[in-house]
């Protein structure tokens, strides 16, 4: 039995795969296990991984460092890919605010931290495990064991220790304060719910059908009268006084009594009505009963030349007489504006007559099996650029050493950066949405095995004998004082939706359970879309601060 014994305990390649593959399994059973209907999740790898270590399951510390390293990259750039394209919206009227609440929240989540460090004296490689483990960041976790390694050449095993200890209450800690919220403020999900539809205006495409009563835009092509109101807007079709229908484009003509169906931002409708006329009770079905003689259809763009170029380039109204309605970009309608730069995996809304349209889809590709192909090119560059970015010294005055963004932040960075601007440069960054959650959790799967195997040898004795037990109530101050004095300020001084809120706190502490509880007593994707708002930089955020924790504190 000396092969079983070498498989458990040995130092082969087979004993590595060995005991990642029984962790990674194990955890991910053990995650599927709800407690009140919160679950720890993948998190369970880190505590199988601890588990397996303890019993004197170790793994050569060069294959596990490389294991944790290359997962961690994978985790990162997959979410760096996802959330790119939105990174960039954040910024914009609204989402600032949002961002300013999020930061706040990890601001003053790391000054708690050195604040308890400094009254209890605990270790300053230790309080950042805690801190990680408290917001429930596995890339900062990652990002503070780099730049320990890196400033004092050995790895410190209380960092992971401190993220394993604080990690399951941090997890429960933040739905706990989301709930807090709700019961001091006597929340009513319903009334909550009506105060959103009241003041939601969405920026994204919205479908008006107007008649043509201002004299002034008698004769005039639709161009001539898009450059007088100064809005954006599509005409899609104009219905004639004769009640002939046609696909409108830059050089049709304009007379009393048309009737167009026009597609722009919800916040211009009211403008682009006071100009042109006014709305009619005409619904986009009713469109559809009249121009039997076109139909609308749904074209996904496959060809690789198509990505990267504008609407404007592709001349599909003058080349094949449709017109582009709509394009949905990971599920989000956009106008389809004349510099609209396209990407491969957009959806365009095309209507016209079933031959051009035909031909329509034979030009942009419209092929779902080459959507299903993956594109490795763009992963493993980005990889690569990412690595290269993340080992680049960034010298900040009054730091003893450079801050790296390590391999944490560089491919978190080039990932958002690819996914944005990959197009403008022809670069396909498209990935199935299964695929990159394939990267993600097995990047995510690697890192925390690795983790736990590593940190697993003498955890019991720092948890009982060595004071750990304190770092668990460390980590609830850290985890729901920042939560409840920043949530409490947003919704008294901002009057932010409580929806909205929860999203915010998810995204702020970068926590996926958090999310699935705040979409679940929701009912709606309001807490999605505020977690992706501020999600990019939050997470951005995470990995920085613990570097400079790390940096500043020893």
């Amino acid at each position: 039995m000396d092969w079983l014994t070498s498989l458990f305990f040995g130092n082969s390649i087979a004993h590595t795969v060995f005991i990642l593959a029984i962790a990674i399994a194990a955890g991910i059973a053990l995650g599927k296990i709800k407690i009140a209907g919160i679950s720890f999740g993948i998190t369970w790898i880190l505590f199988v991984g601890i588990a397996l270590g303890s019993f004197g399951m170790q793994i050569d510390p060069i294959i596990i460092d490389f294991v944790k390293e290359f997962g961690l990259i994978l985790f990162v750039y997959s979410v760096g890919m996802q959330v790119g394209p939105s990174f960039f919206s954040a910024f914009k009227k609204g989402g600032m605010r949002l961002v300013g609440i999020a930061t706040a929240i990890v601001l003053l989540g790391v000054v708690t931290a050195y604040a308890i460090h400094l009254i209890t004296g605990t270790p300053i490689p230790t309080m950042v495990g805690v801190l990680s483990g408290a917001v429930t960041n596995t890339p900062g976790l990652g990002a503070a064991q780099q730049a320990y390694a890196d400033s004092m050449g050995v790895q410190d095993p209380s960092i992971a220790m401190g993220y394993a200890v604080a990690y399951p209450l941090g997890v429960v800690g933040i739905i706990v304060s989301i709930v807090l919220l709700r019961v001091f403020f006597r929340i009513k999900l319903d009334k909550e719910k009506e105060a959103l539809e009241s003041a939601n205006e969405s920026k994204y495409a919205a479908k008006i059908s107007i008649e043509l009563t201002n004299a002034n835009l008698f004769g005039r092509t639709v161009l001539e009268t898009r450059g007088l109101i100064n809005r954006s807007f599509v005409v899609s079709r104009v219905c004639r006084v004769d009640g002939r229908i046609e696909i409108a484009n830059a050089t049709t003509i304009l007379n009393e009594g048309d009737k167009m169906l026009i597609i722009c931002a919800s916040e211009d409708v009211e403008a682009i009505e006071m100009m042109l006329g006014h709305q009619i009770n005409m619904q986009h079905s009713d469109w559809l009963n009249l121009d039997q003689q076109f139909i609308s259809r749904r074209i996904i763009i496959t060809q690789p030349h198509i990505n990267g170029k504008t609407i404007g380039e592709l001349r599909l109204r003058s080349n094949y007489a449709v017109n582009v309605t709509r394009v949905n970009r990971s599920g989000v309608d956009l106008i389809p504006e004349h510099n609209l730069e396209l990407q491969i995996g957009d959806r365009l809304t095309v209507v016209g007559s079933e031959m051009a349209i035909d031909a329509v889809a034979k030009a942009l590709g419209n092929s779902m099996r080459r959507l299903r192909e993956p594109n490795l090119i763009s992963i493993f560059l980005g990889i690569f650029l990412g690595v290269l970015v993340g080992s680049i010294p960034i010298a900040i005055p009054g730091m003893p050493q450079a801050v790296k963004l390590g391999l944490a932040g560089g491919p978190l960075i080039v990932a958002i950066l690819i996914s944005r601007f990959g197009a403008h440069y022809h670069l396909v960054t498209y990935t199935t949405m299964s695929a990159n959650l394939m990267l993600r959790e097995v990047g995510i799967s690697l890192f925390l095995a690795a983790v736990g195997i590593s940190a697993g040898e003498g955890f019991i004795d720092t948890v009982v004998n060595q004071g750990g037990y304190m770092w668990v109530l460390y980590g609830i101050i850290i985890t729901m004082l920042p939560i409840l004095l920043v949530g409490i300020f947003a919704r008294k001084v901002f009057k932010l939706n409580y929806f909205t809120l929860m999203g915010v706190v998810a995204g702020s502490m970068t926590n996926p359970p958090a999310l699935a509880y705040s979409n679940a007593t929701a009912g709606n994707d309001v807490p999605a879309v505020s977690y992706a708002t501020v999600y990019p930089f939050m997470m951005f955020l995470r990995v920085l601060t613990a570097q400079l924790f790390v940096l500043f504190g020893l």
